[in-house]
């Protein structure tokens, strides 16, 4: 999609960045308001931003560490779409959640959560590793070469 033939486009880098970003709020803020949504009485950005909400100890902190799994999955999903290289995918992944950890420090403090990190360093290898897999699968597709042969 947005995969063109300059080498360097700080543009076209950018773009992909913030799309990716937005997108993988969307789907979280989806998957939160389905899992999490059901079970608290208001759903705010604590449950996006606060290390304090993923724990392993309730039912809710839970749903919301199935949210971020759920949303790295997508995420690769995205990547396919978006940066459609694979050995650009661990980068993408890597400033995603780079951006992530900078909002969850302005937001809440230092994440101290040993849950937070786990659920944070799955997410980043899920979205990397399924996001190149599905990369390569559609680079090595062959390419349909349609030719009509003309009858001699």
């Amino acid at each position: 999609m947005f995969y063109r033939a300059a080498v360097w486009d700080p543009w076209l880098i950018v773009a992909q960045i913030v799309c990716l970003q937005c997108l993988y709020y969307i789907t979280l803020g989806v998957f939160l308001s389905i899992l999490v949504g059901t079970r608290v009485s208001r759903l705010s950005l604590v449950y996006f931003f606060d290390y304090v909400t993923i724990t392993a100890s309730t039912v809710t902190g839970w749903c919301v560490i199935a949210s971020f799994l759920l949303s790295s999955f997508a995420g690769s999903v995205y990547m396919l779409y978006l940066i459609e290289r694979a050995k650009k995918c661990l980068d993408f992944s890597a400033t995603l959640y780079i951006i992530h950890l900078f909002i969850c420090i302005v937001y809440g403090g230092w994440p101290s959560s040993i849950t937070w990190w786990i659920v944070n360093g799955t997410g980043i290898a899920v979205m990397a590793l399924l996001g190149e897999y599905l990369c390569i699968r559609r680079e090595l597709q062959e390419i349909p070469i349609t030719r009509l042969r003309s009858s001699v």
